[in-house]
C-alpha cells in the first residue's frame, strides 16, 4: 500500500496511535481523558511505530529494551515487541510485515541479540522468524481435596512468612526478582515503570484505580528474603454459610525450593480459601507435586507463551550453557536475511564457541526452529519427526537434544 506510510510516531500523533491501539484490541476507541499524558513519559517514541494513511493511524507497533535470561543464567539484550495491531479496515495488506521488518532490522543494528514477544495468535509470527520458546500452565487447586495438613502454620525449615504492604514490596521485590532472573532461564527483566505500576506508586494509564493485593515474603532461617507471593482473594459463601473463596496468585517468585514450597503451602492454607488459582507458571512447576493429592491441581490453561526471534546466531549460542560437550553444524534459513547461514557450534557445560563455517551441515532448519530450541524447551528429535528439522548426519538431532535441552523448562512469568 504505497499510500500508507510506516514510521515512528510523533508526540502530537500519540493520542491517535492510542486510538488505533484500542481499536485493534477491540476496546472502545475513545481514549480516556489523560491516558496519553500518563503514558507518554514512559514511551520511547523512536521505537513506537505506526502506519498512517491520510494522517490517520491504522496500525500500531512498539518495542522496548529488555534482557532475556538464557540457560546458564546469562542475560542477553532483547528487542521486546508489544502493542501490535492492524485496524480491521486495513488488514491483509502487508502492514504488519512492514512494521516487523523495519523493527527487526533496527534491532539488529542496535546490537540486540534476540527479539521477544507474547503472541496473541499462534499463526502470525512464525513467518517472521519467531518461534515459541517457553510455554505456560495454570492450575486450579481444590484445596479441600489436596490432603494438606490443616494444622500447618509455618515453614518446617525454620523460615517464616511475613505479610508486607505494597510500599515495602516495592523495596524488596526488584532485588529478589533480579536474583531469580539470574538463575531461571526464560525470565525477562522489568524496568522501573513496571514496579511503580505493580505497587500503585504510578497511576494506571487507563485511569482505573489501584487496588492493593496481598503481599507476602518468605524469609529463610537466617532472615534473608528468598521469595515472595502476590495474590488476591474474593468473598463468596454458599447457602449453608460455608466459605467458597478463591485466592488468585498474581505472581510467586522463589529463589530456593524451600521458599517455593513454603509460599505455595501458605497460599493453600489461608482460612476460608477453598480454591487457589496459580497464575501463569512453568509447565514443570512444583505446585501439583507439593500436594499430597496432585489430582487436586487441575490444569486450566496450557499454551505457548514467550516467542523468540534470533537476530545474532553467534552471540545467542555463545551466551548460553549446554548440558554436555559436543559440536554441531547448523544450516539456518532466514527469509528476512537477518541471521541465516551455516554455523559451527562447539559447546560444553562451561560455555561455547560459535562461528560461520563451510563444513557440511548436521542439521538444517529455519531460524524460527532454532528459536524454539534455544531455551531448551523443545526437542530437535521431535522437530525432525515433524519435518521441521532436516537431519543430514545420523544422530545429529539426538545430539542436539543432549546439548540444548535443560533439566527445568524455561519460564516467562511476565506479559508485555
Amino acid at each position: 500500500m504505497s499510500s500508507v506510510e510506516v514510521r515512528a510516531v510523533t508526540e502530537s500523533e500519540f493520542p491517535d496511535w492510542l486510538r488505533a491501539l484500542r481499536t485493534g484490541f477491540l476496546v472502545s476507541p475513545r481514549v480516556p481523558e489523560g491516558e496519553a499524558e500518563r503514558r507518554l513519559p514512559y514511551m520511547d517514541l523512536a521505537r513506537t511505530r505506526g502506519a498512517f494513511e491520510a494522517g490517520r493511524c491504522v496500525a500500531t507497533f512498539r518495542s522496548f529494551a529488555q534482557e532475556l535470561t538464557v540457560p546458564g543464567g546469562a542475560p542477553v539484550p532483547a528487542c521486546a515487541v508489544s502493542q501490535v495491531t492492524v485496524s480491521p479496515t486495513h488488514r491483509r495488506r502487508g502492514l504488519l510485515s512492514r512494521l516487523v521488518d523495519t523493527e527487526l532490522r533496527a534491532a539488529k543494528e542496535r546490537g540486540e541479540v534476540v527479539s521477544t514477544l507474547i503472541a496473541a495468535e499462534y499463526p502470525i509470527y512464525g513467518r517472521y522468524g519467531y518461534g515459541p520458546a517457553a510455554s505456560l500452565t495454570e492450575w486450579t487447586v481444590d484445596v479441600r481435596r489436596a490432603g494438606l495438613d490443616p494444622r500447618w502454620s509455618a515453614p518446617e525449615d525454620g523460615g517464616r512468612i511475613d505479610l508486607i504492604d505494597a510500599s515495602e514490596f516495592g523495596k524488596l521485590g526488584p532485588d529478589l526478582h533480579n536474583r531469580v532472573r539470574a538463575v531461571r532461564h526464560g525470565v525477562v527483566s522489568r524496568n522501573e515503570r513496571d514496579w511503580l505500576l505493580r505497587t500503585g506508586a504510578l497511576p494506571r494509564p487507563d485511569g482505573n484505580p489501584y487496588t492493593e493485593p496481598f503481599h507476602v515474603v518468605y524469609r529463610s532461617p537466617s532472615g534473608e528474603v528468598e521469595g515472595y507471593a502476590v495474590y488476591r482473594c474474593d468473598d463468596h459463601w454458599d447457602a449453608g454459610k460455608q466459605p467458597t473463596n478463591t485466592a488468585t496468585v498474581r505472581e510467586l517468585m522463589a529463589l530456593t525450593p524451600a521458599a517455593e514450597r513454603a509460599l505455595w503451602r501458605f497460599v493453600c492454607s489461608i482460612d476460608w480459601i477453598t480454591t487457589v488459582k496459580s497464575g501463569y507458571r512453568a509447565p514443570d512447576d512444583l505446585l501439583p507435586l507439593l500436594l499430597p493429592d496432585p489430582r487436586a491441581a487441575r490444569v486450566t490453561t496450557y499454551a505457548d507463551y514467550l516467542w523468540v526471534r534470533i537476530l545474532d546466531v553467534v552471540r545467542a549460542l555463545e551466551a548460553r550453557t549446554y548440558g554436555t560437550s559436543g559440536s554441531l553444524v547448523l544450516d539456518l534459513r532466514d527469509a528476512a536475511g537477518l541471521a541465516g547461514g551455516r554455523y559451527r557450534l562447539d559447546a560444553s557445560p562451561e560455555g561455547a564457541a560459535c562461528a560461520p563455517t563451510g563444513a557440511p551441515a548436521d542439521l538444517t532448519m529455519d531460524i524460527a526452529e532454532l528459536a524454539t530450541l534455544y531455551l531448551g524447551d523443545e526437542s530437535a528429535v521431535r522437530l525432525a519427526a515433524l519435518g521441521r528439522v532436516e537431519e543430514s548426519t545420523p544422530g545429529a538431532a539426538a545430539r542436539a537434544d543432549l546439548l540444548l535441552r535443560t533439566s527445568r523448562r524455561p519460564w516467562c512469568p511476565d506479559e508485555f
